[in-house]
C-alpha cells in the first residue's frame, strides 16, 4: 500500500456514464477507484458538456468554485465548476464549465467523423489552463496529474512553463496515458499563438501550421503509459500504426509502460447488475436468455429460439472497424443470426448501417443513442460480441462481455491478444482473427457459430470466459509502483 496522502488528479475528456466516445470513458469509470484502493487519494476533472444532464447525475454547484478567472493572452474567460461523486464510488468528479465553450455539444471530438474539432481549439486551451486554475482555487494539491489522451496533453507543458515558478505546483509530477493514438489533437497553431504566452506556443510540437497535442504531451510528460504491454511494444517503433508518433515514443520508450486494463468487477457483475433484466451467473445461466429476449424487444427484433444474437459496440470510424463491418454486411446477412449494431460516429457509416437494418428488419437493428442501461443489457443479452476494430490499445468491452458469458470474436490488434484466450480444439474464451479482411472476420465468426450450436462445447467456452480474472488488482498495483517511482525522482 502506498501512503494515503499521495494525491492523484485524473484529467480526461470523457468519463462513463457522463459521456462516452471510446473505451477511455470505461477506463475512467473504474480506474481511479482501483487506485484509491491502492492507498492513493483520487479525484477527476472533465469538461461539463451541454449533453450531460445535471439532474440525472446529481451535479451541484460549488460556490467557492464559481467565477474562476482563466487568463489567456488576449482575454480572460470565467470558469464555473460543478461536482458530483463518480457513480459506484465516492470519488469527487469536477465538471469545468463555460457556456460559450461547452453548452452546445462541446465534445472535443467530432462524432460525425471521429476527427478533432479544429474550430474548437480555444475550448481545448481553456480546459487545460482551467484545470490548473481550478486546482489553485480548490486548494487541493495533487502529487501527480494523470492526463488521458490528447484532450489533457497540454498540462505537462503548462507546468513546465507558465506555472513552473508557482509554489503551489512545485514538485507536481505528470503522467500521460495513450488510449487512442490515432486521435492526436491536430489543431491550428495560430490560435495557440493568440491565446498562450510565447514560452508555451514556441514549445508546442507542430508541423507547418498545425499543433499536435498528443505529440506535445509525450515530449513533456514525466511518465507515459498505455493500456497493454503488447501495444506499448507496437507503438514504440516507427510504423504505420503509430500515426507519426513512433519516433518520439521510441525516444521516450524508457518512460513508456504498458499495463493491461482491468474492469470494475462489482459494477460489471452479471449476478449483481441492477441494469439488466435478470441477474445470472456461471452456475445459473438461465437468466441470460431473459436478457437476450429483453434486448431483442428493445432493439425491435423478434426472438427466435436457437438463433444467436451477434452484437457490435463501437464508435463508427475506420479505426474502430466501421469500414470492415461495412465490407462484411452481405456476408453477415447470409448467416442465420440476428445482428445488433450499437454505436455512433461518422454519418456515412450510420447511413449505411441504417439502410442495412431497414433492408433486414427481422434480422438487423441499429441503435445510435448511448445509455448506460442499454450498454449493460446489450452485454448481457448478446451471445457473441463482434469486434472489428483495427487498432485497440486494450479495450474493455470484451472483458465486460466475457464476464457476462458473451463470447468475443475479435481482430488480433494491440492488447486484444492479452485479454482473450484464442479458441483451440481444447479450450479458449473467445475467437481471434489475424487477417484484417472481411473473409477472415466471417470465417472466424462461422467457427464461433459452429461452437454455439454444439450443446457440449459452447457451455464450456462460456464457462471459461466467465472464469477469467479481469479485476483491476494486479494492474492497479503496477500503476501504484510506477507512481511511487515517479514521486521518488
Amino acid at each position: 500500500m502506498s501512503r494515503p496522502n499521495f494525491k492523484v488528479l485524473y484529467v480526461s475528456g470523457e468519463v462513463s456514464p457522463f459521456v462516452r466516445i471510446s473505451a477511455l470513458a470505461d477506463f475512467m469509470a473504474s480506474f481511479p477507484q482501483a487506485l484509491e484502493e491502492e492507498g492513493f487519494e483520487a479525484r477527476i476533472m472533465m469538461p461539463k458538456y451541454g449533453t450531460i444532464n445535471d439532474r440525472k447525475f446529481r451535479l451541484h454547484d460549488v460556490l467557492r468554485l464559481s467565477d474562476i478567472e482563466v487568463h489567456l493572452k488576449e482575454k480572460t474567460d470565467l470558469l464555473h465548476v460543478k461536482v458530483t461523486a463518480l457513480p459506484s464510488s465516492k470519488i469527487q468528479t469536477y465538471f469545468l464549465y463555460n457556456e460559450k465553450y461547452f453548452k452546445r455539444n462541446g465534445l472535443f471530438t467530432d462524432l460525425s467523423n471521429g476527427s478533432d474539432l479544429k474550430a474548437n481549439t480555444e475550448k481545448v486551451i481553456f480546459f487545460n489552463v482551467g484545470v490548473l486554475e481550478t486546482l489553485l482555487r480548490l486548494g487541493w494539491k495533487p502529487d501527480i496529474i494523470h492526463c488521458h489522451d490528447w484532450y489533457a496533453a497540454l498540462i505537462p507543458l503548462l507546468l513546465k512553463t507558465v506555472y513552473a515558478n508557482h509554489e503551489f505546483f512545485r514538485d507536481v509530477k505528470t503522467v500521460l496515458s495513450i488510449h487512442n493514438i490515432y486521435r492526436q489533437g491536430i489543431l491550428p497553431y495560430k490560435v495557440f499563438q493568440k491565446l498562450l504566452p510565447e514560452e508555451v506556443s514556441s514549445a508546442l510540437y507542430r508541423q507547418n501550421d498545425e499543433v499536435n497535442m498528443l505529440y506535445t504531451g509525450v515530449e513533456h510528460a514525466g511518465l507515459l503509459t498505455t493500456t497493454s504491454k503488447q501495444y506499448a511494444g507496437e507503438i514504440a517503433q516507427d510504423g504505420q500504426q503509430t500515426f507519426g508518433l513512433g519516433r518520439v515514443l521510441e525516444e521516450h520508450k524508457l518512460t513508456l509502460h504498458g499495463i493491461r486494463n482491468g474492469i470494475d468487477t462489482r459494477q460489471w457483475n452479471s449476478s449483481a447488475d441492477k441494469l439488466i433484466k435478470k441477474r445470472f451467473g456461471a452456475d445459473h445461466m438461465e437468466g441470460k436468455l431473459d436478457n437476450k429476449k429483453a434486448l431483442l424487444e428493445e432493439a425491435g427484433l423478434p426472438y427466435t429460439e436457437g438463433v444467436p444474437v451477434v452484437g457490435v459496440i463501437a464508435n463508427f470510424d475506420e479505426f474502430q472497424g466501421a469500414e470492415l463491418l461495412q465490407q462484411s454486411l452481405d456476408g453477415l446477412a447470409a448467416l442465420d443470426i440476428q445482428l445488433v449494431i450499437y454505436g455512433a460516429g461518422d454519418k456515412k457509416y450510420e447511413k449505411v448501417f441504417q439502410e442495412f437494418a431497414e433492408a433486414h428488419p427481422e434480422q438487423v437493428s441499429l441503435q445510435t443513442e448511448y445509455s448506460d442501461s442499454f450498454l449493460h443489457l446489450a452485454i448481457a443479452g448478446f451471445d457473441i460480441l463482434l469486434m472489428a476494430g483495427k487498432i485497440e490499445s486494450c479495450g474493455m468491452i470484451q472483458m465486460f462481455a466475457m464476464n457476462y458469458g458473451t463470447i468475443p470474436v475479435a481482430y488480433a490488434g494491440g492488447g486484444i491478444v492479452e485479454t482473450i484466450d484464442d479458441m483451440t480444439e481444447e479450450s479458449g474464451s473467445g475467437f481471434i482473427f489475424h487477417d484484417y479482411t472481411s473473409h477472415s472476420l466471417l470465417g472466424k465468426l462461422q467457427e464461433a457459430l459452429l461452437c454455439y450450436h454444439d450443446d457440449e462445447r459452447w457451455p464450456q467456452i462460456v464457462s471459461a470466459a466467465m472464469s477469467r480474472e479481469f479485476s483491476w488488482k494486479n494492474s492497479a498495483e503496477e500503476y501504484g509502483e510506477l507512481y511511487r517511482q515517479l514521486l521518488e525522482q
